[in-house]
């Protein structure tokens, strides 16, 4: 485990970002695994930055995407399609067949799990980016008795509906199920790459990284992994480097 401590959530971003480019660099077909969510930002602003200075080639990038919400078209602005086309992908020159999320509009759970594990075992991962859940989730893999090796259908927990309900009007409309990278595809990634900012994720932080391994704390099972890099500001990171 290789741990950054950044200035500030920018420094956090371009720190991120770096590392990002600098996979692609290295192997301009990279699989990246991306995720959502407030955190990765800055990080996608940076990466369009390297594209429109000439620095950066998504031509031969794929993507495959943590997760989904069901019931949520891809061109709803709630949905993480729309996400990611209007924070990345719309801004880059990735190709649309090279884009991989979850359908969020596949009713037949079993059906659409086992599409998009197909998609992941015919596209190992190189890199995958994960935010972190203010209970510890990664993707929507929350805290339970088990975890799932490959895609599944979630139900969200309130901590999560709380986190995200600033997206929506109103929290009822909140999906209250999603489809998610299961854990067993996140750590046969090559490389992770956990961010996180502030001190509102401090405590969490601290619990994934040095506290036990446990379910309850999915991000938890990051300890285990074999190329993991996280990146921290000063809040996030209060509670592991002095």
């Amino acid at each position: 485990m290789k741990i950054y401590k950044a200035r500030d959530y920018d420094h956090l971003s371009q720190i991120a970002a770096n590392i990002i480019a600098a996979q692609i660099t290295l192997k301009p077909e990279s699989v990246l695994g991306l995720a959502t969510g407030g955190t990765p930002v800055g990080t996608y602003k940076e990466l369009i930055k390297k594209h429109k200075s000439g620095d950066l080639c998504f031509s031969e990038v794929k993507s495959i995407n943590l997760d989904e919400y069901c019931t949520l078209a891809p061109e709803s602005p709630q949905s993480y399609a729309y996400f990611m086309n209007d924070n990345l992908f719309n801004h880059v020159n990735i190709k649309a067949e090279n884009v991989n999320i979850p359908s969020g509009l596949n009713l037949d759970a079993d059906a659409e799990c086992k599409r998009y594990d197909e998609v992941i075992k015919k596209n190992p991962i190189d890199l995958q980016l994960l935010g972190l859940g203010p209970n510890g989730h990664i993707g929507f893999n929350e805290p339970d008795a088990e975890l799932k090796l490959g895609t599944n259908h979630v139900s969200l927990a309130q901590a999560t509906i709380d986190a995200n309900k600033r997206y929506f009007e109103r929290e009822e409309d909140v999906p209250k199920t999603a489809y998610t990278m299961g854990m067993g595809s996140i750590m046969h990634s090559r490389k992770v790459l956990l961010i996180a900012s502030g001190e509102g994720k401090a405590e969490i932080l601290y619990k994934a990284l040095k506290g036990p391994l446990t379910t309850q704390v999915p991000a938890s099972l990051l300890q285990l992994h074999r190329d993991l890099i996280v990146v921290g500001d000063e809040g996030s990171l209060k509670f592991l480097v002095r």
